[in-house]
């Protein structure tokens, strides 16, 4: 039996660069990753589902799935979050999973699977005590993050290689 090939769960937000995951998808799977498409409630208003379960070859989910149905995705080996709002990254860090992408990150952030997030927002935000509290909790807690200035594109190649 062959070895499980790694699969990698992209979690984007109702952030600037959402529109771009499709190039996080090619990379990834050029490196080797099966690629999962989780996306929250405004995130999936910036994404086309349709081509990225094609490109996947999986359903892109951005609702919790019925308690005893089977789960539609294999578990994750890694997650990126990108781009990550302010808002997703001081819900996670408190432990808020009310949508399947918080969920899930509060998982697998406690779970110790490697996570790197892009958190996009304005400087202000990122000065908010809860917010700058938030993402120095999760730096603690393993995660790895990758900032950029506001106008900038997600640097999806520099995420993937954060993985590593």
């Amino acid at each position: 039996m062959g070895a499980r090939t790694r699969v990698l769960y992209a979690i984007v937000t109702g952030a600037g660069g959402a529109t771009e995951v499709g190039e996080l998808v090619t990379l990834a799977q050029a490196d080797g990753w099966d690629v999962c498409i989780l996306a929250s409630p405004n995130g999936a208003r910036f994404i086309d589902a349709e081509a990225l379960a094609a490109q996947t070859g999986y359903p892109v989910r951005s609702e919790f799935k019925v308690p005893g149905t089977k789960d539609l995705l294999p578990p994750p080996d890694a997650v990126i979050a990108a781009p990550l709002t302010t808002s997703s990254m001081a819900k996670w860090a408190a432990g808020i999973g009310d949508t399947l992408p918080l969920a899930l990150l509060v998982e697998t952030t406690g779970a110790g699977l490697p996570v790197v997030a892009v958190p996009r927002g304005r400087a202000a935000q990122f000065q908010f005590p809860p917010v700058a509290a938030a993402m120095s909790n999760l730096t603690d807690w393993g995660v790895r993050f990758i900032r950029v200035n506001g106008g900038e594109p997600v640097p999806w190649a520099a995420a993937l290689k954060s993985l590593d």
